[in-house]
């Protein structure tokens, strides 16, 4: 039996791969763009594991068969880039504000990978291609990474609200 039709399953997992591949992007930049400050350790470390979730899918979609589409990769990948343009309050530089949108924006993009994860494990059971994938712990990494970020959120708001 099948997880899904064929052509559901491609659409969804390449959807879920552009925005992966988006959120590759911005987390490597906000971490090197708090490199410096108490954040930084905590976004260098989420980068890694967002890096490996962003391999995990790959992985399933290895499994499962599923090709990658260019087209969507390419798009989301230059969305992430033009997303840098946007005003922030300061003109050539980073400002507390940015730092606020990209953790507010990584936040979105763990609760759109978990949504991935438990749509895959309620359906796991039923396709042999995904049993030697730890999908459970892929959750479980997601709920920490939402946790972290929820806390680096709130101290982020607080930096740029406050004036």
């Amino acid at each position: 039996m099948r997880l899904f039709g064929n052509g559901a399953l491609a659409i969804y997992l390449n959807d879920h791969l552009a925005g992966a591949t988006a959120a590759c992007e911005l987390a490597r930049r906000a971490a090197a763009n708090n490199r410096a400050n108490a954040y930084g350790p905590v976004l260098a470390e989420l980068a890694d594991e967002i890096r490996e979730d962003h391999e995990a899918l790959e992985d399933v979609m290895r499994r499962l068969g599923v090709g990658r589409d260019r087209l969507k990769l390419i798009a989301a990948w230059s969305a992430e880039k033009a997303g840098r343009a946007k005003l922030n309050g300061r003109l050539l530089s980073y400002s507390p504000l940015s730092r606020l949108e990209e953790i507010e924006l990584l936040l979105l993009g763990v609760q759109g990978k978990l949504a991935l994860w438990r749509a895959l494990r309620l359906r796991s059971g039923e396709d042999p291609r995904l049993r030697a994938i730890d999908i459970d712990a892929l959750i479980r990494r997601g709920d920490s990474q939402r946790r972290r970020l929820e806390r680096q959120r709130l101290t982020a708001a607080d930096e740029a609200l406050a004036g």
